[in-house]
């Protein structure tokens, strides 16, 4: 259906649509998401160069695009040739949105994960505080979201060794995580990994196999009974 929708935007509009461009970006996160990363790249190449061509080096669009592109590169563990890729996404975002716009703070998390997967901690830490802080603004303080970037942010305290202050906050992503679940009646997708996180965490820090059990009864008894 994809690749019909493809064709159909190309013989309506011609090849360098921005139409074209937005069916070639759905057809390239399909099979990116079935891990067809070869076939995918050409397509986010085709899609930048077309909303480049149409929409000039700095808009919106261009920024989507680089950072599909970026996390296929990451995907394909070519960090170096994804890192300004996402560094002019997230230039472009605070240019066309502000420096406080969610899309600054997804940015933001990005750029730090690549960062942080290239031992580069001092760089990646400033800017998840950034994207929490932006979150928080953004969407409240118990919103999903901003358990994710405190869990991103106490991972990062824990592995440079500021385990005390990493619990009070991967503590607080895992509440709020909780209460999604108990509100919705559904399991927030990023829950187990969260819980798995914070034993691993309380591990670290010398509690005993009693002392955890009761911390995640006390979270969510209805979640955490083993």
């Amino acid at each position: 259906m994809l690749r019909r929708a493809l064709a159909i935007a190309e013989a309506s509009y011609g090849p360098e649509h921005p139409e074209v461009a937005t069916a070639l970006n759905n057809l390239a996160m399909l099979l990116y998401a079935t891990n067809r990363l070869k076939e995918a790249e050409p397509l986010l190449r085709r899609a930048l160069a077309i909303d480049e061509a149409s929409y000039g080096p700095k808009h919106p669009n261009v920024a989507r695009d680089l950072n599909n592109l970026a996390t296929l590169l990451k995907a394909t563990n070519r960090l170096k040739e994804a890192e300004p890729l996402l560094r002019r996404a997230l230039a472009i975002y605070e240019a066309s949105y502000g420096p406080e716009h969610p899309n600054v703070a997804r940015d933001l998390n990005n750029l730090a994960t690549l960062l942080y997967a290239t031992n580069r901690l001092k760089e990646a830490e400033p800017l998840l505080r950034r994207a929490l802080a932006i979150d928080e603004a953004s969407y409240g303080p118990e919103h999903p979201n901003v358990a994710i970037r405190l869990n991103n942010l106490s991972s990062l305290l824990q592995d440079t060794n500021r385990l005390k202050e990493a619990e009070p906050l991967l503590r607080r992503g895992l509440e709020i995580l909780v209460a999604f679940t108990r509100a919705t009646r559904h399991q927030h997708p990023h829950l187990q990994a969260v819980v798995d996180n914070y034993i691993d965490l309380l591990r670290a820090l010398g509690r005993s196999k009693a002392q955890i059990r009761a911390t995640l009864r006390a979270l969510g008894p209805e979640l955490f009974s083993g």
